[in-house]
């Protein structure tokens, strides 16, 4: 394979992500089909099976970017220790601004009750605690480990309040 080759792959691979996690994202896990990957970026469906699988493999692959994505930002943000959890914030609410569909995804798949996807949630749940708490405990944060729980479950509240259209649900939302 040429190394033009190879980049249209990679391009295309990149496009059957960024579908798949739209389609996951509008019709969720069991609604979304292959077939329905493979018709919204025009190729056929033996060629999503060619860089995924299974769907179960194409959505863990959805996932695994937006917490590479994720874990990115946060591993990025500088700034002084006592501005670091809101500067952290920012770096998320920043990602459900670009990538709102894959962080949305990552936020809500501990809710699908495949095994396969429930470990790899969990495990992704457990490095993103591991590595906020660090930066937490680095900055001289206090209890880090409890704060960077509360800033995941803030996260979590961020997410279901975006997917359920309802900013009332955060607890600085004030109505106008």
């Amino acid at each position: 394979m040429t190394p033009r080759d190879e980049a249209a792959s990679a391009s295309r691979k990149e496009q059957i992500l960024d579908a798949a996690a739209e389609l996951f994202a509008l019709q969720g896990f069991y609604k979304t089909t292959t077939a329905l990957v493979a018709k919204a970026v025009g190729v056929t469906q033996p060629y999503v099976f060619h860089f995924f699988g299974t769907k179960e493999e194409l959505f863990l692959a959805v996932l695994d970017r937006g917490y590479r994505r994720l874990v990115h930002a946060f591993s990025a943000v500088e700034s002084p220790p006592e501005e670091l959890v809101d500067r952290m914030g920012c770096a998320f609410k920043d990602l459900l601004g670009t990538h709102r569909n894959e962080i949305l995804l990552l936020m809500q798949a501990y809710a699908i009750p495949e095994t396969a996807i429930r470990q790899e949630v969990k495990s992704k749940f457990d490095e993103i605690h591991r590595m906020v708490g660090s930066r937490f405990a680095q900055a001289g944060i206090p209890h880090a480990s409890g704060e960077a729980g509360m800033f995941i479950s803030i996260g979590l509240l961020i997410a279901l309040s975006e997917m359920l259209e309802l900013p009332k649900l955060l607890p600085w939302y004030e109505p106008e």
